[in-house]
């Protein structure tokens, strides 16, 4: 209905008043007032069940059927959202007045009743009626918001002293709902001792503006005892000084919030595999004790640094899971050989570190890295099998030269390395010399990476001669480096940066290609002998490795049975599936194989039957035994019987004397090469061996 047209239904049952009050309502042209009268509360409620529901209602409280405030209330549980305006008389006053406490909008005296104070009346009934029912709906949703939310809203008056908590409040400490909360301090009193006072300092801090927000997050007490992190937020309202008159807010908990975060944390901490501190954390802790020794330098502290020998093994033969698992089981072991306080942490792969204090001498490094060996002399259980591992520890020790975590970890790493290439140690302390060797290493990292550039690699060759007749037959294929500073430097002084830098292979190749073309300028002058090169089986790994040196070899113009390939045993049998396939390919074609540095390692005569080796070259460390030591002769003796037997050359290394030539002589040694004979020597001086006439030797 429009503000123009307003219904009313009149419950009187006395004629002459009713139609007064039409006469009224007919006096207020402003508006359209539409009369429905009915004398009895049973005929209000026919009404306004079969039509629809008036705009007011004006009741009077003496009718037939209902006397008081009985009618009132039989007519308001029907028509609830109605505005009603009683009438009554002088004597039933109080009886008006108790209806517009139990609902209705005002009460009006017949007698004193106007045109003008009517139609105002039934006006302010119909404003404060839509008023209300406004602010009930206000209220409702705010009372459903406050009951669905999460949160616990919160109020405080400074005033009063009073502060009102929803009861979202006391589920969230863990209180009874009927608990009566009122005050502030029920709050402050709760929140964790090292939080409160950063709390305390945001609410009772005085603000230049009269309005001021704050948020922070504390640990809340409940009643468990248990502290639960929540999340505060609020608003202040100031007075005319800047302390705060009003406050209000909410609480909420932020408890999966926080399992989140320090999930997140610690995964960005710790190794996901094994549980360990990862490197991240391993270097706050290290960097934290290093503080503390500058501080007091009485607290000593070590790292210990190390990997698995030959984990990569593990891996290829078992699959990585039982690499996993070795890893895991180490971790574990490692966490209960260590003391309380100290720090094991993965590193990465199968690099692991350990962070020691309280350390006085070298001693106490000793007994720690020995614990360490220890756990690794037991037999793991891997995949359902036994297996065991070692490992190469570096430890370096704090003094004051160090000025960061990074340069101990570095120290460390440094020592691990030496340890890894001693044959004798298996835990090396860091000393400065390693440090001085490792810049020398980086240094000639960079010069060798420069080397081949600036053509500063050559080959030397070393005669192979025939014992009997001391004849040569061929040569081998040496690398020198002439550098810049150093001179003429021998393969010994580098290799090991080579095989680092992963140069080897390119090198190896390019050895191959000069040794080839100086192969056929010998050959040119009529005396074509044979050339050995030491070659890595690692720079098979290729497809088209095999065919590359097949084309070297034709493109050489040399016949592939003049050259033969070199290889240590402990390399074919770490790539034997590579090397079978590979070396086969070649020796059809052609080349020769000689099994390097025999004598030294672990192969078997299957091993030997199964690769087809050309040559033997004995070792030197067993010729240089002949004449001292019984032992090398028997060696020597059963390796030239071995060679008949397979029906393959010997020749014996490292030949220095004239007492070993006699003593490999009577072994029937066919071959040998060494000092005694010639050292390595420059192409042109090779070729003047290969003219000569003469036995070559002393």
């Amino acid at each position: 209905m429009s503000e123009e047209n307003i219904d009313v239904l009149l419950v009187e049952d006395n004629p002459q008043e009713a139609e007064i009050i039409r006469l009224y309502l007919a006096k207020v042209y402003s508006k359209n007032y539409r009369i429905r009268h009915v004398r009895s509360i049973s005929a209000a409620l026919r009404s306004v069940l079969v039509e629809a529901f008036p705009s007011v209602i004006l009741l009077d409280l003496n009718l037939p059927d209902a006397d008081g405030l009985l009618g009132f209330q039989r007519l308001i549980d029907v028509v609830p959202g109605v505005p009603v305006v009683i009438l009554t008389n002088h004597n039933e006053e109080s009886t008006a007045a108790r209806a517009v406490g139990a609902g209705a909008q005002d009460y009006l005296i017949k007698r004193e009743v106007s045109a003008t104070s009517l139609h105002r009346a039934i006006l302010f009934a119909m404003q404060r009626q839509y008023s209300g029912q406004a602010l009930a709906k206000v209220k409702e949703r705010y009372a459903l918001a406050v009951a669905g939310a999460n949160d616990c809203i919160w109020d405080w008056d400074a005033v009063s002293d009073v502060a009102y908590f929803s009861p979202r409040w006391q589920e969230l400490v863990g209180l009874p709902v009927d608990c009566t909360v009122n005050r502030l301090s029920d709050w402050f009193e709760r929140v964790h001792p090292d939080d409160v006072a950063i709390l305390r300092r945001l609410v009772q801090a005085k603000y230049l503006g009269e309005r001021h927000h704050f948020e922070h997050e504390h640990r809340l007490r409940h009643e468990s005892g248990d502290y639960l992190w929540v999340y505060a937020r609020g608003v202040v309202l100031t007075d005319g000084k800047g302390n705060a008159a009003r406050m209000a807010g909410s609480i909420s908990s932020i408890a999966k919030r926080k399992q989140t975060e320090n999930q997140l944390v610690r995964r960005a901490l710790h190794d996901p595999l094994t549980g360990l501190p990862n490197r991240v954390l391993f270097m706050d802790r290290l960097q934290q004790a290093l503080r503390r020794f500058k501080r007091n330098n009485d607290l000593r502290f070590a790292v210990f640094y190390f990997d698995l020998n030959r984990f990569k093994l593990v891996n290829d033969s078992l699959g990585h899971s039982a690499g996993d698992s070795l890893l895991v089981s180490i971790a574990r072991r490692l966490l209960s050989v260590i003391r309380p306080g100290d720090t094991v942490a993965r590193l990465g792969g199968d690099e692991f570190a350990v962070l020691v204090g309280d350390i006085d001498d070298e001693s106490d490094t000793r007994q720690v890295s020995e614990r360490i060996h220890h756990l690794f002399q037991q037999e793991f259980s891997i995949a359902g099998r036994g297996l065991h591992s070692s490992a190469s520890i570096g430890v370096a020790v704090v003094t004051r030269k160090y000025q960061s975590a990074e340069e101990l970890l570095r120290d460390a790493d440094l020592a691990m390395y030496r340890a890894k290439r001693s044959e004798s140690e298996n835990t090396v302390i860091y000393d400065r010399a390693m440090h001085r060797a490792a810049i020398d290493r980086i240094h000639m990292e960079t010069d060798l990476r420069y080397a081949l550039m600036r053509n500063e690699f050559l080959v030397y060759y070393q005669p192979i001669v025939t014992l009997a007749e001391q004849r040569i037959v061929a040569f081998e294929a040496l690398l020198r480096w002439r550098h810049p500073e150093k001179g003429l430097l021998a393969p010994d002084s580098f290799l090991s940066v080579i095989e680092d830098t992963g140069m080897l292979s390119e090198l190896s190749w390019w050895v191959l290609e000069q040794a080839c073309r100086q192969a056929r300028e010998w050959a040119a002058d009529g005396a074509p002998p044979g050339i050995c090169v030491n070659v890595s089986v690692g720079m098979f790994r290729t497809k088209d490795a095999a065919q590359r040196l097949k084309d070297i070899v034709l493109g050489a113009g040399i016949p592939p049975q003049s050259l033969s390939l070199e290889l240590t045993e402990r390399d074919c049998m770490d790539h034997e599936q590579v090397s079978q396939s590979v070396l086969s390919d070649l020796r059809e074609f052609g080349i020769k194989i000689h099994m390097d540095d025999f004598g030294t390692g672990y192969s078997s005569l299957s091993y030997l039957q199964r690769c087809a080796y050309d040559t033997l070259k004995i070792d030197k460390s067993c010729v240089q035994g002949l004449g001292s030591e019984g032992q090398s002769q028997a060696t020597i003796k059963t390796i030239v019987g071995l060679g008949r037997i397979l029906d393959m050359n010997v020749v014996a290394e490292g030949v220095e004397s004239r007492s070993q030539l006699e003593a490999l002589l009577s072994l029937e040694c066919p071959e040998a090469q060494g000092y005694w004979f010639s050292r390595p020597v420059p192409p042109a001086e090779a070729g003047a061996l290969l003219r000569s006439s003469a036995p070559i030797g002393r």
